[in-house]
């Protein structure tokens, strides 16, 4: 791995679990004076001090300042290259609570202790070679899973299924590229020349392969950001019934008015293992209200957006221009027809090869709620691909490995253009640097900064 800015780097400190009230907290100090200060502040109660303690144990007593006992606690040394960082680091449990838990770690903190920065200690893991920057960008995903689906994929992908898979077309480029080197450095030697046809089908296979990593982003993104979702309907079809139903609670506000939702309202949830990005838009229909109006521009917008429909119809009444307007307007290769109001005797019926699937349900009374949860994840299982195959989950990744792709096609292009290998090889250096960037192992500053940014203090 390069030689990093800051490669000694000093001790720090701060609070892992989350801020609250709790039974438990934990405070991590890592660094090369981590059981130095660990040991001018803790007292066994029975046992060794930390300085004569081995990796991977703990010991019972208190965290002392001026002769005062703050709290009991249990101590964990971890000594390097033995520990998430690859430094010394201590782990002290304590008694849960804000004020508690920033009282021990203002004693922890001194000249030679510093407040870690955000995601400062996965960055330490990734600047000490225990993780690839796809690996520690898994252990955020993991942290901040909203699903069971999306939890699944960042255990795999840290454990590094991405990173195995790039490394593959790694290998693959750098064995054409001494293939290339060594004809082109030794002219006069007994080397046999390189067959262009071999080399044109090499890359040509490895072109698709990266393809087939890079038509996971779509399905990655889903697992990591949740399905944009939108419902769309007429007026007063029951959108924000079904919204609220969803939600679990009353989140819009539902009337017999037609019109009454405005505007887009918004939410989080969870269905089937996946996580919806949910927003009940204004009903669509022809109006001269200019705040209804806005409203429904904006609900048009939301269909060219968005990554699933649920659009919705009221097959209780006759279809009405609304109906037929709204059908015209749809993507059906993204929307999920929502036959509502069920429970009453239905008067017409939407043609099924029209949609990505339709399902019958009455929202107000959460009849036959568990057939949308099975259409919503059969449409998120299109794009499914095995997490232990490994994905593109972000946009720096994808972009790193488009251009890596780009690089390649243009190696591709020239060899197939009779251009000398010299050309070639140069589009290929191109390319193996893109995944070098990609996995972290040759990137700047400013991008392990970013990626890290997004971390909370204790991770």
């Amino acid at each position: 791995m390069q030689k990093w800015k800051g490669q000694d780097m000093d001790t720090i400190a701060a609070i892992a679990t989350p801020h609250g009230t709790g039974g438990l907290a934990v405070i991590r100090i890592s660094g090369e004076q981590a059981i130095a200060r660990a040991q001018e502040l803790f007292q066994p109660i029975r046992g060794r001090m930390p300085a004569e303690m081995a990796g991977y144990t703990c010991a019972y007593g208190y965290l002392m300042q001026d002769g005062e006992r703050l709290d009991d606690v249990v101590l964990t040394v971890f000594r390097a290259p033995h520990s998430y960082t690859g430094e010394n680091v201590v782990e002290i449990a304590c008694h849960g609570g804000r004020y508690l838990t920033e009282t021990l770690l203002r004693a922890v903190l001194c000249d030679a202790v510093r407040l870690a920065e955000p995601g400062e200690f996965t960055k330490r893991a990734f600047l000490n070679g225990k993780l690839s920057l796809t690996q520690a960008e898994a252990v955020a995903d993991l942290i901040s899973a909203s699903g069971e689906n999306a939890a699944k994929a960042a255990r795999r992908l840290r454990e590094g299924a991405t990173f195995r898979r790039i490394s593959g077309f790694s290998e693959t480029l750098l064995n054409v590229l001494s293939d290339l080197a060594v004809w082109a450095d030794y002219p006069d030697e007994d080397i046999p020349e390189v067959d262009g046809g071999a080399l044109e089908r090499r890359l040509s296979g490895l072109l698709a392969n990266m393809q087939g990593l890079l038509d996971t982003y779509g399905y990655g993104k889903i697992l990591r950001e949740g399905l944009y979702t939108v419902i769309a309907g007429k007026p007063n079809v029951g959108k924000s019934t079904l919204f609220n139903a969803l939600s679990g609670y009353e989140r819009s506000i539902v009337t017999s008015l037609a019109g009454t939702t405005r505007d887009v309202v918004e939410e989080q949830v969870r269905v089937g293992g996946y996580t919806l990005r949910l927003s009940d838009t204004a009903g669509m229909r022809e109006t001269t209200e200019q705040v209804e109006r806005l409203g429904v521009e904006r609900s048009l917008a939301c269909l060219k957006e968005a990554d699933l429909i649920l659009a919705v119809f009221d097959t209780s009444r006759p279809m009405e221009e609304e109906d037929v307007s709204l059908l015209k307007q749809l993507p059906v290769e993204r929307t999920i027809c929502v036959c509502n109001k069920t429970d009453i005797a239905k008067v017409w019926q939407p043609e099924m090869e029209k949609f990505s699937d339709i399902v019958e349900i009455s929202a107000k009374n959460e009849i036959n709620m568990q057939s949308l949860t099975d259409a919503v994840c059969r449409f998120a299982a299109r794009s499914a691909v095995p997490a232990e195959d490994g994905m593109i989950v972000n946009e720096r990744q994808r972009t790193a490995l488009q251009e890596a792709m780009d690089a390649v096609q243009e190696g591709l292009t020239a060899l197939q253009a009779g251009y000398a290998y010299d050309a070639v090889t140069v589009s290929l250096d191109a390319a193996a640097d893109a995944l070098l960037r990609l996995t972290g192992e040759r990137v700047t500053d400013k991008v392990v900064d970013t990626v890290f940014s997004r971390f909370c203090v204790g991770k």
